[in-house]
């Protein structure tokens, strides 16, 4: 048996999540499945999309409510295939949420190389402005929708990420807030989350081990993911530039 829906807050409302095979986005599709809406996974990993695809259609008892949709948003054909997928599917697409993103061990200035530059720029910046690009016609035909960027809240307060990190954090926050000013009057808004220490597998990826009883602080995916819920649900006229999320123990 299937759980029942926590609510149906989302009844109806098609959402893709970018990077949903693990962390934040993996959250956010099982919060927004569980809230009504048809949700779209989008990652790399295509054996996790499926495992994680079998998951919400037990638990919505739905299994025409996900698809799985491979995608490397580093290539613009396939993020072009993602959105014509969701609309041959569901006929619209009301909320994009991009929530993928990473980062290397070896992000002094000192040791940071071209070749990694330009991927952290191609997975953390240019994929959000791929997706961006990409989901914009659909919703200005629907003359509705939202995208939710999840940036660091190394943004507004820096850190030692490594520069290649922070600065496409920091882009993020100008395609948002450009992307908004132009589209608005076409319905579409768009929010950034910033969210401090977060248990997820990117942690994995710092150059020295968090302690255990820091990470013990972090805020849990599953708070990111209801973050994202509450500024899905706001009514069209309400709108949510930028929003800081940290954990209470590391304030």
């Amino acid at each position: 048996m299937g759980q029942v829906l926590k609510n149906s807050r989302l009844k109806d409302s098609v959402a893709i999540i970018v990077g949903s095979s693990s962390g934040m986005g993996r959250a956010t599709a099982l919060t927004f499945a569980q809230e009504g809406a048809k949700v779209v996974l989008a990652a790399r990993r295509l054996q996790i999309l499926n495992e994680l695809t079998s998951e919400i259609a037990t638990l919505v008892e739905d299994d025409q409510a996900v698809l799985p949709c491979q995608t490397d948003i580093q290539h613009p054909d396939q993020v072009d295939h993602l959105i014509q997928q969701t609309v041959d599917r569901f006929g619209r697409i009301d909320i994009l949420v991009y929530a993928t993103g990473t980062n290397i061990p070896d992000r002094r200035l000192e040791i940071l190389s071209n070749q990694t530059w330009e991927m952290m720029v191609q997975t953390n910046l240019t994929g959000a402005f791929y997706c961006t690009k990409a989901v914009l016609p659909t919703m200005r035909q629907q003359a509705e929708g939202l995208i939710i960027y999840i940036s660091s809240a190394a943004v507004p307060y820096p850190d030692t990420s490594g520069v290649a990190y922070q600065a496409t954090k920091h882009g993020m926050v100008g395609l948002a807030h450009g992307t908004f000013k132009e589209e608005k009057e076409n319905g579409i808004r768009t929010s950034m989350i910033f969210p401090g220490l977060t248990d997820t597998p990117l942690v994995l990826k710092r150059p020295v081990p968090t302690p255990p009883e820091v990470v013990a602080q972090a805020l849990q995916p599953e708070d990111v993911a209801d973050t994202c819920l509450f500024i899905a649900t706001l009514p069209p006229r309400a709108y949510v530039p930028e929003l800081i999320l940290m954990p209470t123990g590391l304030a």
